[in-house]
């Protein structure tokens, strides 16, 4: 592997990760809190480092798959740890392993937090809590390349190694045009949510913070009931809705842009997405009518909401559905595992994949049936190659491996095995709450720094989708070939 092509990849997404830091630092600077020192020397330190790195020399080195892979990696490890700073170093919170915990809980868009008292922190800290989400929502790495089109031609590797779901596909030839795409419809999706929720009632800042957890569906709030707070039906109807959308493979809405509405609407996965969550829906709504005294409107209103943020793994509450019947939280235990579509913001398996697997069942049943027949597995039309059901085999195999083994370290902590199994469903899925102790009222702050770190390792792993991480343990990768 060639480690210019890292440094400089490195280099470029720790400068533009120091540049925008600026507005929580210009609203901490506005509010006069204590954190403004915090921001400026996270800045600076993190702003030097990006470019003395991006200024190396790559003059006869070349962008690779396997450099792809790791500059991924290694560079959404390397924000974690120097995002943290700021919450660090201002004291808010004074551990650093905690600090590193919730920051690549915003980058990686999960949610899950081990802050106990989040209307404490001053808005400049929960201004860069929430903004973590929505940059890390499309890809640290996609948005780079949107606003630096000289990382060349080859950097779809690094969009492939990023992007959510068994593949990346390039909306027009050239790749940083695809990430300007992306980037300009997600904003735009952003921006008009912000105003629908000031026009519902919410605060401006508000909207704003509750806006980049929806777009990036992370689900970080500045209230400690989250959005239940508002107690407003118009203000969850929307983020409802959002979170659904948000939750949609983005290439659907470039097809939407150019006029093909029917192409849209017969996307396969979009269509099992789209009836699991109607589904789902209506039959927790059901459940929990009792809790409601039978009113449908309120149970419709908690049973959508919770529906849409766990299935896109927003993580946003109005209801503790930890008191909720066991087949309702049976449902959302399900989603939490199948999370949103492929070429969306959320995280979990993916419904492509979940399709994928039906589909291969199907197959061989009809094989063992009709031995002498000739048929492939097919998507929206297209038959899948060997290559492509292979690879999301490997990535079920990975990705219950990992989880299987961080359940383990996690069951030191000697918590109810709901608590331990959700939390680690949660990070690794990048869901946000789970069960039982981690519920939606609850956080992580009680699991150890072993726990923690381990639930983080989850968390980059979960977002990254498995293989680019793992690969850094490959000795093979490092070798000079």
């Amino acid at each position: 592997m060639n480690i210019k092509v890292v440094l400089k990849i490195l280099g470029t997404v720790l400068f533009w990760e120091s540049v925008l830091m600026f507005p929580s630092l210009i609203i901490s600077i506005i509010d006069n809190t204590y954190e403004i020192k915090a921001f400026i020397f996270s800045i600076v330190l993190i702003g030097v480092i990006g470019i003395i790195l991006k200024n190396t020399n790559t003059a006869d080195s070349q962008l690779r798959k396997r450099e792809g892979y790791a500059s991924v990696a290694i560079c959404w490890l390397a924000m974690s740890l120097l995002g943290s700073l700021p919450f660090y170093l201002s004291g808010a919170i004074p551990s650093y392993v905690d600090a590193v915990f919730e920051t690549a809980s915003g980058f990686t868009t999960t949610g899950s937090s081990i802050v106990t008292d989040i209307e404490s922190f001053p808005r400049g800290l929960l201004f860069w809590r929430s903004f973590t989400h929505w940059i890390g929502g499309m890809g640290v790495l996609v948005f780079t390349m949107a606003l630096v089109p000289s990382m060349g031609a080859r950097s779809v590797f690094l969009a492939r190694a990023e992007s959510p779901g068994p593949s990346f596909g390039k909306l027009v030839p050239k790749i940083s045009e695809t990430a300007k795409i992306l980037y300009v419809i997600y904003g735009a999706m952003t921006l008009i949510l912000i105003v629908f929720l000031i026009i519902a009632g919410m605060p401006v800042f508000d909207s704003l913070i509750h806006a980049f957890g929806t777009a990036g569906t992370g689900g970080f709030s500045s209230k400690a009931l989250s959005v239940g707070h508002y107690n407003n039906p118009w203000i969850e109807w929307i983020i409802a809705v959002f979170m659904f959308l948000f939750g949609a493979n983005f290439a659907l809405y470039f097809l939407i842009i150019k006029g093909e509405w029917k192409n849209a609407l017969k996307n396969e996965e979009f269509r099992l997405y789209g009836i699991t969550v109607l589904a789902a829906a209506i039959l927790i709504c059901i459940n929990i009518l009792p809790l409601y005294n039978y009113s449908v409107i309120e149970a419709l209103r908690h049973s959508a909401f919770q529906v849409s943020t766990v299935v896109t793994t927003t993580g946003y509450a109005t209801a503790d559905f930890n008191l909720w019947p066991m087949f309702s939280k049976s449902i959302l235990l399900m989603l939490m595992f199948f999370g949103a579509c492929a070429g969306s913001t959320g995280g979990g398996v993916k419904f492509i994949r979940i399709l994928v697997l039906i589909k291969s069942v199907a197959y061989e049943i009809r094989h063992t049936v009709h031995p002498n027949s000739v048929q492939t597995v097919k998507i929206d039309g297209k038959s899948l190659d060997n290559d492509n059901l292979k690879s999301i085999m490997i990535f079920f195999f990975s990705y219950v491996a990992v989880m299987i083994s961080a359940i383990i370290i996690v069951s030191l902590d000697n918590f109810d095995f709901t608590t331990t199994f959700s939390a680690v469903l949660a990070t690794i899925s990048n869901i946000g709450p789970g069960l039982e102790v981690v519920g939606p009222m609850g956080n992580f702050s009680e699991f150890s720094d072993l726990s923690k770190i381990t639930m983080t390792a989850c968390m980059i792993i979960g977002r990254l989708e498995v293989l680019p991480v793992i690969t850094l343990f490959s000795p093979s990768i490092w070798k000079k070939h």
